[in-house]
């Protein structure tokens, strides 16, 4: 059972037709306070209805609905907006200054070097065109397109296509390195067995 589930009385409306009645009036007052608070801090305009709704349903069971419904309406909006504003204002991210940074750990680093490490080998291993431009453009400083084709001695149009030529060439030659997994479950076949 809800609160709109409620019986009305004679002298109280149902909760469902006070609900009915005023969710336009709910709806575009919320919306023109959301709409208004966009140059300070947000207000969910979803966020603010609901919360007039809860303020609107607390209300019934022991005082009723309001007697002048619009100016109810547009205090509580209004009310509820600046609460979720101050509640936006005052609260802070919670950081953990005793946790230690996940990128600075000697683990991920040497991680890292290896993987680096691995990458260039795997380009010197490139045809020798292919090596020299993967090469300049995994330079440490950065270089722009234009930087790598005057290094180069070649036109920056053609960079872009070489690039992606080399980098599948690079890519077929690290797939061909990868050991296929075993098969495992009922079609796994064990080769030591048949003879």
């Amino acid at each position: 059972m809800t609160l709109l589930d409620l019986s009305a009385t004679p002298s109280r409306p149902a909760p469902a037709a006070v609900v009915r009645t005023l969710y336009p009036l709910v709806s575009a007052e919320a919306g023109a306070e959301a709409a208004a608070s966009a140059t300070g801090a947000a207000v969910d305009r979803a966020d603010l209805e609901q919360s007039v709704w809860l303020r609107l349903l607390e209300r019934l069971p022991e005082q009723g609905p309001p007697k002048d419904a619009a100016r109810w309406v547009r205090d509580t909006v209004r009310g509820e907006a600046r609460r979720a504003r101050r509640t936006v204002r005052n609260e802070r991210p919670y950081r953990d200054e005793t946790a230690p940074d996940p990128a600075g750990c000697p683990e991920r680093a040497f991680v890292g070097a290896d993987q680096r490490r691995l990458l260039r080998a795997a380009v010197d291993r490139l045809p020798a065109r292919c090596a020299r431009v993967l090469t300049a453009l995994l330079a440490p400083n950065d270089p722009t397109y234009r930087e790598i084709a005057g290094e180069l001695a070649m036109s920056q149009g053609s960079l872009g296509p070489i690039r992606s030529r080399c980098l599948g060439c690079l890519r077929r030659m690290l797939a061909a390195e990868v050991v296929a997994p075993e098969p495992r479950g009922k079609g796994a076949v064990d080769n030591r067995r048949i003879r």
